[in-house]
């Protein structure tokens, strides 16, 4: 099994990975999909009409979650990572009043101005909350119809967390969407189960880093990994950092307060004075990933870790390292994060990383999982402490819902994650404490947190049916 660290780590968008990320790629493969067909296959009308509809959590959360705007900046022919947001608005509102897309590619046999695909976003655009589709409970249909109704082009993505998406064609033949990246390549270290990491690591001597990096080797060369790694934390710190300077209310209409500014402002004023309480390090924890949550919750730029919902938790804890911890050395986040991303992705591949799959256990449990792990390996333990650490972390999220007030991803998300942030770094510390042997094996944690999952209620599934979604204040 291989998935690669830039798999498990994408600069993308804010509110949710699975809820804007994923649509806005459908929408975005959609388009080649058609770009294709139109070279093969002509219309027979003057042009066609595109429709997409939303199912499941999508449709339930969507709004609160912006899935509408992702599909149509997708239609668009917008990218999450490099998404430019003045010129997202400005194509949002023309969108709106022409009710046309740009073709996706001109026909030889049309005029130089290519194919006019008409989409009415408030005609067009459906949030069916009828039954989900079949293959997951992210589902959406993209078609595009001829000018007699019929049919020309359909087809049905699920976007199956962190940003993934899969066709419905892939998951009926069973394509394994657990995994990624190239998987023809033979890699040195195929380890699909954390008992398999650690009989390798034991077998070769060496960390659970250094082999993830030489399984990224087979396809990246020194350069592009190292870069590409910097990258990441360049993003992730570049967010932090915005949330920690910005103020004001978030939108989505529950008026809620940023508060990573002023808690971090008031954190610096007391360094160095004798007021602060010994658990002040919880604090600036909680500040670190509120930041970035605070972030994804106004739609800026995160880095999924392995989600949006769940973003704030690993570059928290990495903070921590660098700027808490004796020794912290810039040099080993790569090891951080190579460590982290060994772990998620065998949670993603045994089990998931959607939270409208299995709670918020996947997701802030997935991440305090991840980095617990990279701290536990950055702090020099050996991998079984680093196993140790991800199941500590792992196993006491266990039954965590997700049920998102008025489906944004704000309440309970954004002290969610700062919660999660100390549970990693608690169970990194307990992990070093002993010698890596433990009762309950990780492989045996991520199977219990699917099964979980599997048993828990839709209502608590990324649907705000149920939980602190519908337990609101009385006002």
């Amino acid at each position: 099994m291989f998935l690669s660290v830039f798999d498990i780590f994408k600069v993308g968008i804010g509110p949710s990975s699975s809820h804007t990320m994923g649509p806005m790629a459908a929408a975005g493969a959609f388009l080649e999909l058609l770009a294709e067909k139109l070279r093969e296959v002509p219309p027979r009308g003057a042009g066609l009409r595109i429709r997409v509809s939303l199912h499941g959590s999508l449709a339930f959360t969507g709004k609160g979650h912006a899935t509408d705007r992702a599909v149509m900046l997708g239609l668009l022919g917008h990218r999450a990572a490099d998404l430019d947001v003045e010129l997202a608005g400005t194509d949002l509102a023309d969108l709106g009043l022409r009710k046309c897309l740009p073709s996706p590619s001109p026909s030889p046999s049309r005029s130089e101005d290519g194919l006019v695909l008409s989409f009415d976003p408030g005609e067009d655009l459906v949030f069916d909350r009828g039954p989900a589709l079949a293959g997951h409970p992210n589902g959406l249909r993209l078609q595009a119809i001829d000018g007699d109704e019929t049919p020309y082009l359909d087809q049905v993505y699920y976007s199956i967390g962190g940003g993934f998406i899969v066709t419905e064609e892939e998951l009926a033949d069973a394509v394994n969407t657990k995994a990624g990246g190239d998987a023809d390549a033979e890699f040195p270290f195929p380890f699909d189960t954390a008992a398999a990491m650690l009989e390798m690591a034991r077998a070769s001597g060496m960390s659970i880093a250094e082999m993830k990096r030489a399984n990224e080797r087979i396809l990246l060369s020194d350069g592009e990994l190292e870069s590409g790694l910097w990258t990441l934390w360049v993003a992730m710190s570049e967010c932090m950092n915005r949330g920690l300077s910005t103020h004001g209310e978030l939108p989505g209409g529950l008026c809620v307060r940023r508060r990573a500014g002023a808690l971090y402002e008031q954190l610096r004023g007391e360094q160095g004075s004798n007021r602060a309480q010994p658990h002040v390090v919880s604090d600036w924890l909680n500040v670190y990933a509120m930041a970035v949550n605070e972030e994804n919750a106004g739609g800026g730029k995160v880095v999924t870790a392995p989600t949006n919902g769940a973003a704030g938790v690993i570059p928290a804890v990495i903070r921590y390292y660098l700027d808490h911890c004796v020794g912290g050395d810039d040099d080993r986040v790569a090891e951080f994060l190579l460590t982290a991303a060994a772990i998620g992705g065998l949670i993603k591949h045994n089990a998931s990383i959607s939270g409208a799959d299995a709670g918020c256990q996947a997701e802030v449990g997935s991440a305090a999982a991840m980095a617990a792990a990279g701290l536990c390996a950055v702090l020099d333990g050996t991998p079984a402490q680093v196993e140790n650490a991800a199941e500590i972390a792992l196993e006491h999220h266990l039954g965590m819902t997700c049920d998102p007030v008025a489906g944004l991803v704000q309440v309970p998300c954004i002290e969610r994650n700062g919660i999660g942030a100390n549970k990693a770094v608690a169970a990194a510390s307990l992990a070093l404490r002993g010698d890596g042997t433990h009762f309950m094996p990780l492989d045996n944690c991520i199977s219990a947190m699917w099964e979980t999952g599997q048993e828990m209620s839709l209502r608590f599934k990324e649907t705000s049916l149920g939980g602190l979604a519908v337990n609101l204040p009385q006002c």
